[in-house]
């Protein structure tokens, strides 16, 4: 009998915050599988940004890489996103994007503050809201949403960084029962301290821009 090799179905994944950090290394290594097992979505707010995700793979890579531009914090922008990857079978979303804010809390403004749960925490619901029917739809799924240790205790001078993401481990911990029935698994990532940009940004006054 003669043998047919079929071509391995791709699984499919979109990462949110893709311009430096975790979600540029988390790309990066999977648009770089040389068994060509993935798809990926690298999305950022800011496409210019995505030369250092092009400069580590070593230019483009169109059969496993696509960079799309997304803003967590603008519907449109995730609306857009949503309907470039319709059709496509999304296997797994990546809700990476962050920001953060050190210091004492008197000195943190209104507006800092808003910006750090804008990101964290409704960015990262904004993102699962428009991603999830496609997923509920199709019975199978999982999110993998990047949390903190300063998710499960209080850091001192992160008041706020860690107050956005005890609200971010409430809503993923409440949301992944109701998803079980669907297929769809939800994962928390506790990060600990990590050698990112996103640690230097931490000791500005106010949250670096968007990643």
């Amino acid at each position: 009998l003669g043998r047919h090799c079929w071509p391995m179905e791709k699984t499919t994944v979109l990462i949110t915050g893709c311009s430096s950090g975790i979600g540029l290394g988390l790309a990066a290594r999977l648009a770089a599988d040389t068994a060509r097992r993935f798809k990926v979505y690298a999305t950022m707010r800011d496409l210019a940004k995505g030369e250092r995700l092009l400069e580590r793979l070593g230019g483009y890579c169109p059969d496993t890489l696509e960079v799309l531009q997304l803003d967590v914090t603008d519907p449109r922008s995730l609306a857009a996103a949503a309907q470039r990857v319709q059709g496509q079978q999304l296997d797994v979303l990546v809700c990476n994007a962050g920001v953060g804010l050190m210091g004492p809390l008197e000195t943190c403004s209104d507006q800092a503050m808003k910006t750090v749960f804008d990101v964290n925490l409704f960015g990262a619901i904004r993102t699962i809201q428009a991603f999830l029917p496609a997923m509920k739809r199709r019975r199978a799924g999982r999110i993998i949403v990047s949390s903190s240790i300063g998710g499960l205790q209080g850091l001192p001078f992160n008041s706020v960084y860690c107050a956005s993401k005890f609200a971010l481990e409430g809503l993923c911990e409440s949301l992944a029962i109701v998803l079980r029935p669907f297929n769809i698994h939800l994962t928390l990532v506790e990060c600990g301290p990590v050698k990112t940009s996103f640690l230097a940004n931490l000791q500005r006054p106010d949250p670096e821009e968007l990643q």
